[in-house]
């Protein structure tokens, strides 16, 4: 019975450390790499058929960077009891790619650029601890996290600091800025060399035009830069990605002359880009659409002040939070142009709420308002849930619909097209007492109207499905637990606090 129990402990190890590895993109080859083992060692521990020294497993959980199979201090795990009704009022925060897009933008600026209101995310720590590698000062200013940041008069490109490099896939938008300031540079990634080759090809394409040609080996970007190339004509994206645009973008302010970006990304965060860009003196037409036209500077030094707009995925997921306990909240600061296209989705469904007039953002363009919502019987959508570029339903907006359409009368079929692997996790509801099929890795019919129950599990390495499992989680009678909720905090400032403001029963706490 021992065996039995200690081979069924060790295979559930071995699941949530495959999991969290692919979540990190690496393969086995690649996590054994780090480790300095080998893969059929890292084949035997993710079949469960390998015992587990602390020290193994601590360093497997820092490799990984995942709480799931982390020691020490011990993850931190949410107690939820449930059901709840939520009410009262809740502030959107700013926009967490807006603010790790300006951090990396702040590097095409010699003078001091202070960011209101930033997201205090652990993706944002991690950027942080690369910028003060490269000799950049940072400092928070005050409660409202108003972050202040100095750079050196050189960047110091051979201590970067590899580890907080390799635990944030922002890094990679280093390239547009540093090209202009070194002929050759290395920059470390999560990733290992045939990821890293992927996933950097739309970056290359798009960053070619101004010399720069990159090698992705050994966990690490090696880029060189040929200052005789310039764009010779309009720059067309492979991808219409945000961070690919983004990093165009800050190529083409370092650069001189007028470049031209087709297909670029018109999302949220590449609009908070160009205004930020406006600012520093770098002239952008375009903005919103597909085309965007920029006329750059070849050097930037001046002060400059900025307000990243709000989170539209955040008040989306406070939406859903109302959505699945029935409640009336009002949530303050919405940024409607990037949520229209989910609101009217949510009428369609049955969802009644008020909001009010627009008023505008403090970056003086982006058009917020406050949405008060009821609570509403929802039926399933007559056609599929799928996402597209901006102006589209948000990619990372989707699998909040999958919580929305389980309390929703019917069969809703949800096609999160763009991610390989993200789609299985929302067939964790089950877990809760949902009715969700997985069709295939991108497809998942969910039949509802569900009454959720409380139960314990772990927490998916996958950001926005474990915020659905949370909100799940609220509308569930009894206690629920989630476990190790690490990578929540990566994306969102507090979030278990807040809820609770508006009546949520959610107790954080840690194993003994």
């Amino acid at each position: 019975m021992a065996d039995l129990l200690q081979r069924d402990y060790l295979g559930r190890i071995g699941n949530l450390i495959r999991d969290a590895r692919k979540h990190r993109g690496l393969t086995q080859a690649q996590l054994a790499d780090l480790l300095s083992t080998s893969q059929s060692a890292i084949n035997r521990i993710e079949k469960g058929h390998q015992n587990l020294s602390l020290e193994m497993l601590a360093r497997i959980g820092a490799a990984l960077d995942s709480e799931i199979v982390a020691l020490g201090a011990g993850p931190t795990h949410l107690r939820v009891t449930g059901p709840t009704t939520l009410s009262g009022s809740i502030e959107v925060k700013t926009s967490k790619n807006a603010g790790v897009a300006l951090l990396c933008a702040s590097l095409l600026n010699r003078g001091k650029t202070t960011l209101r209101k930033v997201a205090r995310i652990e993706e944002v720590n991690r950027l942080l601890e690369v910028l003060a590698s490269l000799g950049v000062q940072t400092r928070w200013l005050n409660e409202q996290n108003d972050l202040e940041i100095i750079p050196p008069a050189e960047f110091d490109l051979t201590h970067i600091d590899e580890a907080a490099a390799r635990r944030t896939r922002s890094v990679i938008m280093f390239l547009g800025p540093l090209l202009h300031r070194a002929d050759t540079f290395d920059l470390p990634y999560a990733g290992g060399c045939d990821l890293g080759t992927r996933t950097v090809e739309p970056h290359m394409a798009a960053l070619r035009p101004f010399g720069l040609e990159i090698k992705a080996t050994d966990g690490a970007y090696h880029a060189t830069v040929n200052r005789a190339i310039e764009p010779r004509r309009p720059i067309v994206l492979t991808e219409r990605g945000d961070t690919v645009t983004e990093n165009a973008l800050m190529a083409a302010a370092l650069h001189p002359g007028t470049t031209v970006i087709r297909n670029a990304s018109s999302n949220y965060m590449v609009q908070d880009l160009c205004f930020y860009l406006q600012k520093l003196g770098v002239e952008v037409e375009g903005i919103g659409s597909t085309t965007l036209t920029v006329t750059g500077r070849e050097r930037v030094d001046v002060d400059v002040d900025y307000a990243p707009s709000e989170d539209p995925i955040e008040a989306m997921s406070l939406l859903a939070a109302a959505i699945v306990t029935k409640s009336s909240i009002t949530i303050t600061r919405v940024p409607i142009e990037f949520l229209e296209i989910e609101l009217a989705l949510l009428e369609e469904m049955g969802f009644k709420y008020h909001r009010t007039e627009e008023y505008v953002a403090l970056n003086a363009h982006t058009r917020l308002v406050d949405i008060t919502t009821l609570p509403s019987d929802l039926r399933a959508p007559l056609d599929k849930i799928h996402p597209m570029p901006f102006p589209g339903l948000n990619i990372d907006n989707l699998p909040f619909f999958a919580v929305i359409a389980a309390v929703a009368d019917g069969q809703t079929l949800l096609h999160d097209w763009v991610y390989e692997n993200r789609a299985i996790y929302l067939v964790d509801l089950n877990k809760l007492g949902g009715n969700v099929k997985l069709l295939d890795p991108h497809r998942v019919m969910i039949e509802g109207p569900t009454h959720f129950s409380g139960t314990e599990m772990m927490c998916p390495p996958a950001l926005r499905p474990a915020v659905v499992l949370l909100l799940a989680m609220l509308a569930a009678k009894g206690t629920s637990v989630l476990r190790s909720t690490y990578v929540i905090s990566r994306g969102y400032e507090d979030l278990a606090e807040r809820l609770n403001l508006l009546g949520a029963n959610i107790e954080t706490f840690r194993d003994i």
